[in-house]
């Protein structure tokens, strides 16, 4: 199953960073991705650009409307996502917590959603479902 290692930061701390502890977090992170991909659990990874880059988009009353930056005013930000391979969530919690960027930040694991897959949250049971029908509906009109 693959998870999702969402990683968090604050602002003000990763700015308090000297360059040398940043130097070194982001060479651990890489040797870290090593490891991840020798074992086999390493799907993908990225950073992402700072927040003020963002842009949010909606759809509101059939109108699509933009607005800079994020949805949410929080201290702390998506600063990257790592995917991983692991047999539970056991395996992806522990995975995670070796996540060097954990010494600066938090790391939110959850499971990518496998509409094929049984789940349990009952919208994620209503998604899954919803997402079935669109596939079968799609394949039978694409053969």
């Amino acid at each position: 199953m693959q998870y999702a290692c969402l990683v968090y930061h604050e602002e003000s701390k990763l700015a308090a960073i000297s360059d040398d502890e940043l130097q070194k977090t982001i060479a651990d992170c890489i040797a870290y991705i090593g490891e991840l991909e020798k074992s086999g659990h390493h799907v993908m990874s990225s950073g992402l650009q700072s927040v003020r880059t963002a842009t949010t988009v909606r759809q509101e009353a059939g109108r699509m409307t933009t607005t800079d930056g994020p949805f949410a005013e929080t201290k702390e930000f998506l600063g990257g996502f790592t995917i991983i391979e692991a047999k539970d969530l056991n395996e992806a919690i522990q995975l995670a917590s070796n996540m060097p960027v954990g010494r600066t930040g938090c790391i939110e694991v959850r499971p990518l959603m496998d509409p094929m897959q049984e789940v349990h949250d009952p919208l994620d049971k209503r998604l899954a479902t919803c997402i079935q029908n669109a596939i079968l509906a799609s394949s039978q009109c694409n053969p």
